[in-house]
């Protein structure tokens, strides 16, 4: 045999020995022949919102009545003296597919939770625009919308039973408020833009707000009840006030700018700590008795009004550490028993009002040569750590 065959039959005698490695078995298992497609049900386990699934009724287009998982499948149009969807049953999850919700005028809420006993509903992820009443009517305790937009609904964007969250929604353009809430809830990176009244409104106790914005409302931007926290927050641009908070309400990290009343108005033993308030046509922060405002940069508000910088009315309230310029008054303070320390107040009209009786050492400050490289400056003018500073 010539080199040249006996290389042929050396590359015949792997490729056969590799096929034999890469090949399955002969013989199947032994037992029935079973099919490995999946049902339409394991591949979409939910259910359907349509006329065959949950048919709608005199008040509604679809009604779900049964606890599940349901989803939208198309566009639902909306009709006169109707809810779009409407939720009758606890433990129901609604997933609007990205798909929107149109109502008609005359129609009632685009979705509704048809009874304040049903609990653990969860509507997401679409859009409800144009309906008569709410764009999402959530009664109920305990219950969630995530990733909705509400745009222009002739009563209210959402409207949210006790317990209830919000997250990532958008109430736009609506005929009342863009969110209204009751006891307890929850809202978290929410925008209400141009709505007829209020932004957010929550007028009973302990709702809390993080990141959330109010842009061009028509009322407040925020209007909460007592107890109500809110970090992070933003008010622009409202005819009324920035932030309206009831007792025991605490601001921190929040701003408020260009709003047609207060910057921030709160209530008996609430506080702002660490805010800005900016260019609102009356006080930048009013608070009443009792409250701690701190660490706040206050500028220019008086615009295109009469407004103090802060503002305190009542007794027994802490202000300190705050920065007050170019406003109508840097601090004001009408009642005695009050404590004002460690403030700093520049290029106001008058930059300290403040009655008789109350805790305050105010200092000119003394400005300094430049300072350049490792030394120099001016003492301010006072060592005493509660002092204010007029510079």
């Amino acid at each position: 045999m010539n080199r040249h065959h006996s290389a042929l039959s050396y590359a015949i005698v792997i490729f056969a020995g590799s096929a034999t490695l890469l090949a399955g078995p002969l013989n199947p298992p032994a037992g029935p022949i079973t099919s490995t497609y999946k049902t339409l049900t394991e591949v979409e386990p939910r259910i359907a919102v349509n006329a065959a699934n949950t048919p709608g009724t005199s008040t509604g287009v679809f009604r779900i009545s049964q606890p599940g998982s349901y989803y939208l499948a198309g566009n639902v149009a909306g009709l006169s003296g109707k809810h779009g969807i409407e939720i009758a049953s606890s433990g129901v999850t609604l997933d609007l597919n990205g798909f929107d919700l149109v109502g008609v005028p005359g129609s009632l809420d685009g979705v509704s939770v048809t009874s304040s006993s049903f609990t653990g509903i969860a509507v997401v992820n679409g859009s409800v625009r144009n309906w008569g009443d709410k764009g999402v009517e959530m009664q109920g305790v305990g219950n969630r919308v995530e990733r909705v937009r509400a745009v222009s609904n002739s009563v209210a964007g959402f409207g949210l039973a006790n317990g209830c969250a919000a997250t990532g929604c958008n109430a736009s353009q609506n005929a009342g408020a863009g969110f209204v809430g009751a006891f307890g809830c929850s809202f978290t990176d929410c925008i209400a833009y141009i709505n007829t009244t209020d932004g957010f409104v929550t007028t009973n106790i302990g709702s809390t707000f993080a990141n959330c914005l109010a842009h061009g409302s028509g009322g407040a931007g925020f209007n909460v009840g007592s107890g109500a926290a809110l970090v992070g927050c933003s008010a622009s641009g409202c005819a009324g006030n920035g932030f309206t908070a009831g007792i025991t309400a605490t601001l921190s990290g929040c701003s408020a700018s260009l709003n047609g009343g207060h910057g921030i108005s709160v209530a008996s033993a609430g506080s702002v700590i660490a805010c800005s308030s900016r260019s609102n046509a009356l006080d930048g922060i009013l608070v009443t008795s009792n409250a701690t405002v701190r660490d706040n940069a206050v500028a220019a508000n008086g615009n295109g009004g009469d407004g103090a910088n802060i503002h305190a009315i009542g007794t027994d309230n802490r202000i300190e550490s705050n920065n007050c310029t170019i406003a109508d008054r840097g601090i004001d303070i009408d009642s005695a028993g009050n404590i004002i320390a460690r403030n700093a107040c520049s290029g106001n009209t008058v930059n300290w009002d403040v009655a008789a009786g109350n805790v305050i050492l105010v200092v000119a400050a003394t400005p300094a040569a430049a300072v350049l490289g490792n030394s120099g400056g001016t003492a301010p003018g006072s060592t005493d750590p509660s002092a204010n500073f007029t510079y």
